[in-house]
């Protein structure tokens, strides 16, 4: 992540052209004639792809293969007189019918882990290109599954690693039998590994940070612990003794017990986490425009109605952690310009005395768009109208993002780029800045790590300071938690098989459905110390089903009214 993956492949491609033009211009072979190469992306990073092109070589003609249809359809027939044509996965799945018919010379998967899965159809149409050379490029190509490895080498090299099938009962079976270290044949996952590693070795090269950059400055990761605000703690306190819960938790135990539809139940489920992930950032999320829901629970919380909003910081803590952090990085310091209102909740704020640009700019992360609004609006707007930010998500047009990815690095009166970890988390350089806040965050950790190393790569000269905001005693710090574990045994070339919710350990799943007192912690580190055996099998199988959570959209489209309903609202 930011060591060069892409101007290599660019070094590759122009160097394998010029060779090709050369052999046919002095052997007029027919083997050699000229044939563009192809490059699939996310679509934020096709304008990247072009202009890192136009940039450092001359012997290359690149095109973007993007557009509505139309527009892609009067390029096809063009394609041809091109290099290198630059596109989306999603566009290929699109027009994959036209794609195949065509021989090209590479064919560059960049963010190659978006094939990870074989039966998805983008994976089905990437895999029916036909192209000489093939590349996958990704910082985290393992992220789940051992079968992730072989789906990537079945685009590479098909049949190189077998079947599906054989690769499961030679690699997977003995893998996963041994990840909780209880097998009772631990030697033939140790053989299983080395003799994987053995084959799969000499088609990967390797970069780490530690290993090619000695002198990148250092990446410090920080944890802010926010307390929830009256409101949310009543909101989750609400949550803790209403039928969504019960519904949740019988839906836990049936997934487990396989005693009914699986895809319903885990609705439930999804359901209940999606609220509470909600309520962890901001209460208007899940009280959303319903004046009798959003009075009531003032109420309830001991406010007037009259006299509070929910657009007020004091019941958004993240809002007011964030405009702490950013002060302290010289950003919007100068209550000057801010409401009346605003101006006596900030009072206990101390403002950072700032030059004409602050010393530090600022990527600000969430996975949700509301949650950008909600810091627009009830932050920037309100609280901190001196603060200058670009914003950067899945309504930013395609053919802009690249715009403003430039924009943001060249200009340093910008003070912060608001961003979706979907959209920004993945290929783009953001060396203008040298914080990285976390807002909310990803059910899976390599994705978080993607998008902090959107600022610290090749190029950065500031040490990167990235910290996460999490709301203590909730869904939130038990994720972080796992997260962590995760993260300590992810350094291998494949990880542990993707459980899924049926192999979950009931209780901690449950848990997540609680608020956390100090006292709850303070009791629940007193039996892990009693019971240490059983929190890594646990921790283990939890995130690797948390981590196969529907994308934000998806929950866009679950029906919410009935589960309102369930919580008494």
């Amino acid at each position: 992540m930011g060591l060069g993956k892409t101007l290599q492949s660019i070094c590759i491609l122009a160097s394998k052209h010029h060779e090709r033009a050369k052999r046919h211009e002095e052997t007029k072979s027919p083997d050699s004639i000229h044939l563009p190469s192809l490059i699939v992306c996310p679509p934020t990073l096709t304008s990247h792809w072009y202009y890192e092109i136009l940039k450092y070589v001359d012997n290359l003609k690149p095109v973007m293969y993007t557009g509505n249809a139309r527009e892609r359809n009067r390029l096809l027939t063009k394609l041809k007189n091109f290099d290198v044509v630059i596109t989306s996965y999603e566009v290929v799945r699109n027009d994959i019918t036209s794609l195949q018919e065509k021989n090209w010379h590479y064919c560059v998967l960049d963010e190659g882990h978006y094939i990870k899965n074989a039966k998805t159809k983008i994976s089905k149409a990437i895999k029916s290109i036909r192209a000489n050379h093939r590349l996958v490029l990704s910082g985290t190509p393992i992220q789940n599954s051992v079968l992730e490895l072989w789906n990537l080498f079945d685009f590479l090299m098909p049949g190189f690693l077998g079947t599906e099938a054989f690769f499961n009962e030679r690699f997977s079976k003995p893998i996963i039998a041994n990840r909780d270290g209880k097998s009772k044949n631990p030697e033939s996952a140790v053989l299983a590994l080395e003799a994987l590693h053995k084959q799969v070795l000499p088609f990967l090269l390797r970069r780490l940070k530690e290993d090619v950059l000695h002198d990148l400055p250092p990446k410090i990761i920080q944890d802010y612990f926010c307390e929830l605000s009256d409101i949310q703690k009543q909101l989750y306190d609400d949550f803790s003794q209403s039928q969504a819960r019960i519904n949740a938790e019988g839906a836990i135990k049936a997934v487990q017990s396989q005693t009914s539809d699986s895809k319903k139940q885990q609705q439930h489920i999804f359901q209940s986490l999606q609220y509470l992930r909600k309520l962890c950032n901001h209460p208007a999320l899940v009280l959303k425009n319903d004046p009798e829901s959003i009075k009531a629970a003032l109420t309830k919380a001991g406010y007037k109605p009259e006299c509070s909003d929910l657009s007020d910081i004091q019941h958004a803590p993240k809002l007011l952690a964030l405009r702490q952090l950013l002060v302290d990085c010289g950003i919007g310091g100068s209550p000057a310009a801010a409401t009346d209102a605003a101006k006596s909740e900030l009072a206990d704020v101390e403002p950072t005395s700032t030059g004409a640009f602050s010393q530090h700019r600022v990527l600000i992360f969430c996975q949700m768009k509301q949650m950008l609004d909600i810091i627009e609006t009830d932050l920037f707007k309100k609280y901190m109208p001196s603060v200058t930010y670009m914003r950067l998500d899945g309504s930013t047009d395609t053919n802009k993002r690249h715009a403003v990815v430039q924009t943001f690095n060249a200009d340093p009166s910008i003070d912060c780029l608001l961003l979706t970890t979907h959209v920004g988390g993945l290929g783009l350089t953001l060396t203008g800045a040298d914080t990285v806040i976390f807002v909310e965050h990803d059910w899976n950790p390599m994705k978080d790590l993607q998008a902090m190393d959107r600022a610290h790569r090749i190029g950065q000269k500031k040490v990167v300071n990235v910290y996460r905001l999490i709301t203590k005693g909730t869904l939130e710090e038990k994720i972080m938690g796992l997260q962590r574990f995760k993260m300590n045994i992810a350094n291998t070339v494949v990880t542990q098989q993707n459980a899924g919710l049926d192999t979950m350990d009931t209780d901690l799943v449950l848990d997540l459905f609680k608020h956390t007192t100090e006292e709850d912690a303070i009791a629940q580190s007193k039996k892990d110390k009693k019971g240490k055996e059983r929190a890594p099998g646990g921790s283990k199988s939890i995130l690797d089903g948390l981590e196969d959570l529907p994308e934000e959209e998806e929950y866009q489209n679950l029906e919410l009214s009935s589960f309102m309903t369930s919580i008494g609202r």
